[in-house]
């Protein structure tokens, strides 16, 4: 997408807040806090995977106005004194981010924006946009992955996304999440992930017989041969004619089939019967490859029901994360400058959820030595530093009554600093790296946090000096809007 595009890429009332934000026509630089996160995790477990910080720091490192777009925003009533500040318009802001991959927890800042408050406000929409898609398919990714148990799982949905660049991002969130491969040989190539290649129905309709759509693949793909046997019939056609090319095209050139794959009817029960008949045929070292509207759900009954599957490829259930089509990111205000101080912001909503931490704030996770599992998490004032403490105190931010003293712990910061002053410093690491990490840091949670159902309720905990500012302040509103 066009740097052009990308800088318009915002809800008009961004446009409206930020030239609201000038003073005697020239732009407010009092300094602002703001937080990216979420409120709670519906339907995707206990926890979410951050993705689409690359793409963020590339569209703020690119932000600019042309001069067309300045005269439809001055045509839509914005102050030339806006437009005049857009036209020179240089990303000052200082910005830290939780690493993609890293698993994270409602109420905590997955990205932290220090600066003017004009550019603070300007960035909000592209901003959720791009770590709100990311995160979500690579939540979506790792439940899939982990239901899996083990075996390969490719996202396989570029057909059925919801526009190009949900293909392709998708497709680099689903890999951070734990897929193997993808089919988007967009994606493969921009982001270099392993690709997967299979024939389709359309092929084998092409050709006379199922037999010779077989043969003219494997003489055409002998290294990397993968059949669809269920167009005409799973058992009664398919697994034969594959059979009989491994025999007659593939083996006499020393080549051994890569695998079947079954698109249609009760992939469990055909799963069983397809790998011993190719068991019994010499092809024990054949995958079976299992596609057609996949998601962790229909992936795990299938595995308690004794599927004999190597691989899934998940579509359309995984690119658009069909049962939680929206992620709940939340782009928020939390401070801002007074006295040449941060003075901690508090929206006091009716729905008690929608209050927010206030303060700039430091996000620890405290790992138990000797297990090396997350142990909790702790929300700090950006001046308290816990990580050479070996005792900590940790209360309930809600029901403060529950409390849990930690000892034997290493605590370690997850906000990293990804801006300073406008200037990206911050080196990202490959992609396989990304998702290794992801995995490990996943594997450092206990059992209880990773269920798909109910799964345990995971600390994130304010510390003393941050609750009590929060609710001084609370209480401190509540008493100046009470009636009399």
């Amino acid at each position: 997408m066009e740097n052009r595009t990308v800088s318009m890429m915002m809800d008009f009332y961004a446009a409206a807040a930020t030239a609201g934000a000038l003073k005697d026509g020239k732009p407010d630089e009092t300094m602002a806090w703001f937080d990216l996160f979420f409120r709670k995790t519906p339907k995707l477990g206990g926890f979410c995977i951050t993705a689409g910080l690359q793409q963020t720091a590339e569209i703020l490192c690119g932000l600019q106005f042309t001069d067309r777009e300045l005269a439809y925003l001055q045509a839509q009533g914005c102050p030339a004194a806006f437009t005049d500040y857009l036209k020179n318009f240089k990303f000052s802001c200082d910005v830290w981010a939780v690493p993609e991959g890293t698993p994270v927890f409602p109420g905590e800042p997955v990205v932290k924006v220090k600066g003017p408050v004009i550019q603070a406000m300007l960035i909000e929409t592209v901003l959720m946009q791009t770590m709100n898609f990311q995160s979500l398919i690579a939540t979506k990714a790792n439940r899939i992955v982990r239901a899996a148990q083990g075996r390969k799982v490719i996202e396989f949905g570029a057909r059925r996304a919801q526009g190009a660049s949900a293909a392709v991002l998708g497709a680099r969130a689903a890999y951070i999440g734990g897929c193997a491969a993808t089919t988007c040989a967009e994606s493969a190539y921009a982001f270099d992930i392993p690709i997967f290649g299979a024939m389709n129905h359309n092929f084998v309709q092409l050709f006379d017989s199922e037999y010779e759509a077989f043969a003219a693949y494997a003489k055409a793909f002998p290294d990397d041969c993968v059949l669809l046997i269920d167009t005409y019939g799973t058992l009664s056609a398919g697994l034969p004619n594959a059979i009989r090319v491994f025999n007659e095209v593939l083996v006499p050139m020393g080549k051994r089939p890569r695998g079947v794959r079954i698109d249609s009817g009760d992939l469990a029960y055909l799963s069983k019967k397809v790998r011993r008949i190719l068991n019994e045929a010499g092809f024990p070292d054949c995958d079976i490859i299992a596609s057609n509207a996949l998601d962790e759900h229909i992936m795990r009954e299938m595995i308690q029901h004794g599927a004999r599957v190597d691989t899934f490829l998940v579509g359309e259930k995984l690119i658009t994360s069909a049962d939680v089509p929206a992620f709940p990111g939340i782009y928020r205000i939390v401070a801002r400058e007074r006295d040449g101080a941060a003075a901690p912001v508090l929206k006091l909503a009716e729905n008690v959820e929608k209050i927010a931490t206030p303060c700039p704030k430091l996000l620890w996770r405290l790992f138990d030595m000797e297990t090396g599992k997350a142990v909790a998490d702790l929300l700090t004032t950006e001046d308290e530093d816990i990580s050479g403490l070996r005792e900590y105190h940790l209360f309930d931010p809600d029901y403060t009554w529950k409390r849990k003293t930690v000892t034997n712990f290493v605590a370690r910061q997850l906000l990293t600093p990804l801006f300073e002053n406008g200037k990206c410093v911050y080196k990202f690491p490959p992609l396989p790296e990304i998702r290794y990490y992801c995995a490990q840091q996943v594997d450092a949670l206990w059992e209880e946090v990773l269920r798909f159902e109910y799964p345990h309720n995971y600390y994130v905990d304010l510390s003393q000096k941050l609750w009590n500012i929060k609710n001084d302040l609370i209480s401190s509103m509540r008493g100046e809007n009470s009636e009399e």
